[in-house]
């Protein structure tokens, strides 16, 4: 009898992560925005424990996971892999659709992975306090859960669109002990200079960084976390892709495409990351595909430069697809997507052309989600969705073919928390939005010129 669900033993969760740098070389470095010149470790060290700095800059392959970061791991790791047989039939395809399904943890989403490990290491350099933003609030919560775990206080600068969309996130993020606010808030001088400009301002995950950086560089006991985009981060979610290479092996198959959806980068390159490793050092010819909404398409239509990672020019500048820092994206329900810069990881991968990129409108995104739903019974988040109708279309696209391709996404969260979403596309309300090329174009032009 033919096995549609995947479960290694707590024996084979990973005991190291894996660092793509070793084998796809390192990205650009990170420069300062005055001299042009690469900025070095001690850049980070207002914001970042050492440990997490030296992995930032590491070219090591294998680096060990803590005993400590494991244990909380085993609460909900590893993770199942499901052969979506109800989707195959329903597409009536050839393709071997399966998923690697993150909503089975505390926070239902594959945001803990890194938010524990994080948590760890502030915790062990003495740091009493920490910062961040969350658009979501996939990464709020997975950053609350932890600090709950190892004892610290945590303040988080919530995208104020998603603060009202969205506020079981908020309920559960305080439940676990945090302090929430919505950003742009009066709490920071980067808040108060966007509220005094446009106080109806929807908020940006650039504007809630700088916040968040702010509140952090001002006090002595306290460091910032962040949720995607940085080296450290991939690296910790590569225990994803790390199990799914095992899953597959179970399965008798390997990959054809593997696809994700990428607002920073974190979940999509924690999954791919270890079978771009493969590509490299084995020669696999598997496609990867990162798709992004058409209201924030970074990788599409954005630049390839080095940009600020944050509203008010407070960081290092990184070579990234960016829309620009001062890109202020719609509203729409994929909160965790609104973000103006892609990964330096993810983004030489692109630009190298190791990885491709597509955009979606999101009530096409929606269609998708609903019909995986109905077929498969998990109610995919907004940002998971967008992987869903990709690999949906190349399922149709093996049909079209008659070519019987395996096909490996990322569902990287449960939509329990997204419903008013799913209420919008299913009464007729959700409306699709595709950033204005003159709106592109005026944010670019705000890019630093500095670097290439």
């Amino acid at each position: 009898m033919q096995n549609y669900k995947y479960v290694l033993d707590e024996k084979d969760l990973p005991t190291h992560w894996y660092n793509v740098v070793a084998d796809m070389g390192p990205p650009p470095p990170p420069i300062h925005p005055a001299t042009g010149q690469p900025v070095g470790p001690e850049a980070l060290a207002p914001l970042f424990p050492q440990a997490l700095i030296a992995q930032e800059v590491s070219a090591e392959r294998w680096v060990p996971i803590p005993d400590e970061v494991r244990e909380v791991y085993r609460l909900w790791r590893p993770t199942p892999l499901y052969r979506a047989w109800r989707l195959e039939r329903a597409l009536g395809t050839p393709a071997r659709i399966y998923y690697k399904y993150e909503g089975v943890s505390p926070a239902g989403s594959h945001k803990p992975n890194t938010a524990v490990a994080q948590a760890y290491y502030n915790k062990a350099e003495g740091v009493r306090r920490l910062t961040t933003e969350t658009g979501a609030g996939q990464w709020g919560s997975a950053l609350a859960m932890a600090c709950a775990f190892f004892g610290l206080e945590l303040k988080v600068y919530m995208v104020k669109v998603s603060y009202h969309q969205k506020p079981y996130r908020r309920v559960l993020m305080e439940t676990w002990g945090a302090r929430v606010v919505p950003s742009p808030s009066p709490d920071t001088q980067a808040g108060r200079r966007v509220l005094e400009q446009d106080p109806e301002s929807p908020g940006s995950l650039g504007i809630a960084i700088s916040e968040a950086v702010e509140d952090a560089a001002s006090r002595d006991d306290t460091k910032y976390s962040l949720g995607s985009v940085l080296n450290h981060v991939l690296l910790h979610q590569t225990v994803m892709g790390l199990e799914a290479l095992r899953q597959m092996e179970m399965a008798g198959d390997y990959p054809d495409v593997v696809i994700g959806c990428v607002g920073g980068g974190s979940n999509y390159g924690g999954l791919c990351l270890p079978f771009v490793g493969e590509r490299l050092r084995a020669g696999r010819k598997t496609r990867f595909v990162a798709v992004e909404p058409e209201a924030c398409p970074s990788l599409t239509r954005g630049q390839y430069t080095y940009d600020f990672g944050d509203t008010a020019e407070t960081t290092p500048l990184l070579k990234m697809h960016t829309l620009g820092h001062s890109f202020i994206p719609p509203s729409i329900h994929a909160g965790g997507l609104r973000y103006h810069g892609m990964a330096p990881i993810i983004s030489k991968l692109v630009a190298d052309g190791v990885m491709e990129a597509r955009a979606y409108h999101q009530t096409k995104v929606f269609e998708a989600a609903v019909q995986f739903a109905r077929a498969e019974g998990i109610v995919p988040a907004p940002e998971s969705a967008h992987a869903v109708r990709a690999a949906i279309d190349e399922a149709l696209a093996a049909r079209e073919a008659g070519e019987a391709r395996v096909i490996l996404f990322n569902l990287s969260g449960h939509g329990l928390l997204d419903l008013a979403a799913y209420d919008q596309f299913l009464s007729g309300k959700l409306e699709d939005y595709a950033y204005p090329e003159e709106k592109v174009r005026e944010a670019l032009a705000g890019l630093p010129r500095v670097g290439s």
